[in-house]
């Protein structure tokens, strides 16, 4: 089982496409097939440029394309029941034990509400989605219904996360604009998400850093 087969896998798709489907139904931001692919390729990255196996690449990719599975049960402890999910649909392949506790372990741990790193391929996956915030994940409606998850998400006119391997510096630059999203706004929502990307980074024997509009913040 590889990452490419994983991408056009029918079970995976559909738990995607109805778990971002409930999670619009409830307000939030998009987690559709483009934010799980994004997480994917971004985990990658990280763990390629910091010399990790390609085995752990592909794995991290697996394992990042499926991280939203659960979305579909219910939001509420989505990670813990897209690592169940995620380990009905890899029994079915020809992926390894080993391989595919380590994908479930990631997937079950990348929520900040109950999880955290443990190992490189759940501290990169953390750090892929956390870091995902921009503004085409806020969803088409009036700008006046926004909540402020969708404010602060539209508030982001511009992110690059930047990797330092010499130095083994993650970090994430945000441009935002303060007359949609308050400073304030941000880090209500998005602080506990950042201080996990900090750890998760420690676990890469690396630090985190968050920069918005230029300042130095984390």
């Amino acid at each position: 089982m590889t990452y490419s087969e994983i991408r056009k896998n029918e079970e995976v798709l559909t738990f995607i496409k109805k778990g971002n489907a409930n999670l619009g139904a409830m307000g939030f931001t998009d987690h559709s097939e483009a934010h799980s692919g994004l997480v994917a390729e971004r985990a990658a990255e990280i763990l390629k440029k910091f010399g990790y196996p390609e085995k752990d690449i592909e794995l991290v990719k697996i394992a990042g394309f499926m991280h939203d599975i659960g979305n579909a049960v219910n939001r509420s402890h989505h990670a813990e029941y897209g690592a169940l999910l995620a380990n009905d649909i890899l029994k079915k392949t020809d992926l390894p034990l080993e391989d595919r506790v380590q994908i479930v372990s990631a997937i079950g741990l990348h929520d900040e509400s109950t999880g955290g790193a443990t190992d490189p391929i759940s501290a990169a996956l953390i750090i892929a989605d956390k870091t995902d915030v921009r503004r085409s994940r806020v969803r088409e409606k009036n700008k006046a219904t926004f909540d402020k998850h969708d404010r602060v998400n539209y508030a982001v006119t511009d992110t690059k996360l930047k990797i330092n391997v010499g130095k083994r510096v993650i970090s994430l630059n945000l441009q935002i604009d303060p007359k949609i999203c308050s400073m304030y706004e941000y880090f209500e929502i998005f602080l506990g998400r950042m201080m996990m990307c900090k750890r998760a980074a420690e676990v890469l024997e690396a630090s985190f850093k968050l920069t918005v509009n230029g300042s130095k913040v984390l």
